[in-house]
């Protein structure tokens, strides 16, 4: 039953902190940096999409206590920073976008990413174990 089940506050509160800062600074390098190449161009999308999809699942890992949003908070993680370091390291970028580590929007994300995925994972590991029962 959810409600026998363990919550990891601290934990949640620190995943939904990356997973939202990640958000946050996608939607900056879209909305004021112009980043993706204009209106119509697939990249500006995907980054609208991160910027609000991270939003969303910040705010789901704080106020439901499934496991689900703290598995989406994994996999935002795990697949945001696997597309940027696919754009800095193959020699054509992902599908044509090149990307590098130049600033602080990069290492920001990357962190951010890299702790909703341990962090995320953590959660999981410390929900997953019953709380002792007491008679």
């Amino acid at each position: 039953m959810a409600a026998d089940r363990p919550v990891a506050w601290g934990l949640r509160v620190l995943v939904a902190l990356a997973v939202l800062v990640s958000g946050a600074v996608h939607l900056w390098l879209v909305a004021s940096q112009g980043y993706g190449g204009g209106t119509g161009n697939w990249l500006a999308t995907a980054f609208w999409l991160q910027g609000v999809g991270g939003i969303v699942l910040g705010l789901l890992v704080l106020v439901w206590r499934s496991p689900l949003p703290l598995l989406g908070a994994v996999a935002f993680g795990a697949a945001t920073l696997a597309g940027f370091l696919l754009a800095v390291y193959l020699p054509d970028g992902l599908l044509g976008v090149r990307s590098a580590w130049s600033g602080w929007p990069e290492l920001v994300s990357a962190a951010t990413e890299a702790l909703a995925v341990v962090l995320g994972l953590a959660a999981l590991a410390a929900e997953r174990r019953r709380a002792p029962v007491l008679v």
